[in-house]
């Protein structure tokens, strides 16, 4: 790997060239990804695809006068310290319409540092001419992204993309996340109860509610991962909802489990139980934050399910 400050004006305009190139093929991906849910944003990509590639045909068309035909193959990876993308956003499915956004921004600011600091190092007065300009239009990127969006992306267009983003946000990650802490929260409850109030001893009472809420996390997991492929229903890709939702469980399970690391046995009661409402006030929240359930009723349905469960598991390990 070669140092910047060590890369002649050839190189960096090969390297200019390159990463011209690369960046316009990550917004095409971007616009690829977004098209289907965010036809608009996608439209926006394409646009500024299109502008690096007409940068590229600036810098060419100046590295031909220069140096010739031959353009040596020089990248990101191949000069230290340089700008390197750490994660292949525009290759994954779906894509989050603020991720891509946020990454966009990243992009445009890393190019126009890089053509800043190309001028600065240029002798050729046509060089460092061409790269003052397109630090210029690098910077201007995110004028350009405004005009873009009054145009294209309108009040109307965007609201549409913005009810769009939060119903892939609650099919992929709430949904599936809801289920598992409610099943964790809920039907771990007769186990660990039941082993507390049968035995008096906290450990015991940690070990059982350990095994169930670990149990109970990797069996909805697979059960969720297992139900759908995401490929009509649009919830995402089986893994990312099988992990959300299994980590959900076993998180619901361990809130009140927790508490019987402390030895004296009511005490540790006492916490987990006000851990217990604490847990089914959170379930009710996101009950009727995402799902359009109304308070009191998603408070009622589940403070219902989550006390008969409880007191069955009190009865159970009383007897």
């Amino acid at each position: 790997m070669k140092n910047f400050s060590e890369l002649t004006e050839q190189e960096v305009l090969a390297l200019a060239i390159t990463n011209e190139e690369e960046d316009s093929r990550i917004y095409r991906g971007f616009a690829e990804g977004l098209r289907e849910q965010f036809p608009a944003s996608a439209k926006v990509f394409d646009e500024m695809a299109e502008e690096e590639v007409h940068h590229r045909t600036m810098l060419f068309d100046l590295y031909r006068k220069k140096f010739g035909e031959y353009l040596p193959l020089i990248r990101r990876q191949d000069v230290k310290g340089f700008i390197q993308h750490k994660s292949s956003l525009w290759l994954m499915r779906p894509l989050g319409l603020d991720e891509v956004r946020k990454f966009a921004e990243n992009m445009e600011f890393e190019a126009e540092r890089f053509y800043r600091k190309a001028a600065a190092n240029a002798r050729d007065v046509s060089v460092h001419q061409l790269l003052v300009e397109l630090a210029e239009a690098e910077a201007g990127h995110e004028n350009l992204a405004h005009k873009l969006t009054e145009t294209i992306l309108t009040k109307g267009a965007r609201d549409k993309e913005d009810e769009t983003a939060r119903r892939v946000f609650v099919l992929q990650f709430v949904q599936p996340g809801l289920v598992g802490l409610m099943d964790g929260s809920v039907s771990t409850l007769a186990p660990l109860f039941a082993a507390a109030f049968a035995t008096h001893h906290p450990w015991e009472t940690f070990l059982v509610g350990m095994a169930a809420s670990v149990g109970a996390g990797i069996s909805m997991g697979f059960a969720e991962a297992l139900s759908d492929d995401g490929s009509l229903s649009g919830r995402g890709t089986p893994w990312l909802r099988g992990t959300v939702c299994g980590l959900m469980t076993m998180l619901g399970g361990l809130g009140h489990t927790l508490p019987y690391l402390i030895p004296d046995f009511w005490t540790a009661t006492a916490i987990a139980i006000l851990v217990v409402i604490v847990e089914l006030g959170v379930i009710s929240y996101i009950r009727y934050r995402y799902m359009d359930t109304p308070f009191l009723a998603a408070t009622f349905q589940i403070a219902f399910g989550g006390a008969l469960v409880f007191i069955a598991g009190i009865l159970i390990g009383s007897s």
